[in-house]
């Protein structure tokens, strides 16, 4: 099992290198897009696409399951995503920014789509405090939906 870093040295890693993580974008029978309200920076407050970052020694597959299970509540399989591309994510601001420290937040997403199965509504809350599920339209031209969300429907803005 993976241990988690400490406050200081995550604060450290933050400050000088990317972070490494999966996003999803999750699809409903009705092709809906799911969102989750962000209650952690950066992206606070936009609705975002649920996510997370993959740990050190934790291999990718291991990390979309663990990472379904944590975000959706369903732990699914990496062989039943598509995936949509590497993509890269800066933020002017980090989980550190409401201690005052002026730290910038870089991820490198790898970005997959999965469906859930029709019926499924258990959605844990500790990420997001709200979820809603928009058709493809609204996601794409909502401005509370946070750009690097949106990026995931536009062919242009990820490296394949």
């Amino acid at each position: 099992m993976t241990k988690l870093l400490d406050r200081l040295s995550f604060r450290s890693v933050v400050s000088s290198t990317p972070l490494v993580s999966i996003d999803l974008l999750v699809r409903d029978a009705y092709r809906r897009i799911l969102v989750g309200k962000r209650v952690n920076r950066p992206a606070q407050g936009y609705w975002f696409v649920p996510g997370g970052r993959i740990l050190k020694n934790e291999r990718i597959a291991d990390a979309f399951a663990r990472l379904t299970e944590a975000e959706l509540g369903i732990r699914l399989d990496i062989a039943s995503a598509t995936y949509l591309g590497l993509y890269e994510h800066f933020y002017d601001d980090s989980i550190f920014t409401d201690g005052g420290d002026n730290i910038s937040t870089h991820y490198v997403v790898s970005g997959f789509e999965v469906v859930l199965p029709e019926g499924y509504s258990s959605l844990p809350y500790e990420q997001h405090n709200e979820y809603q599920w928009l058709s493809e339209e609204e996601f794409k031209s909502s401005e509370r939906v946070h750009i690097h969300s949106r990026w995931y429907l536009d062919k242009g803005k990820g490296f394949l």
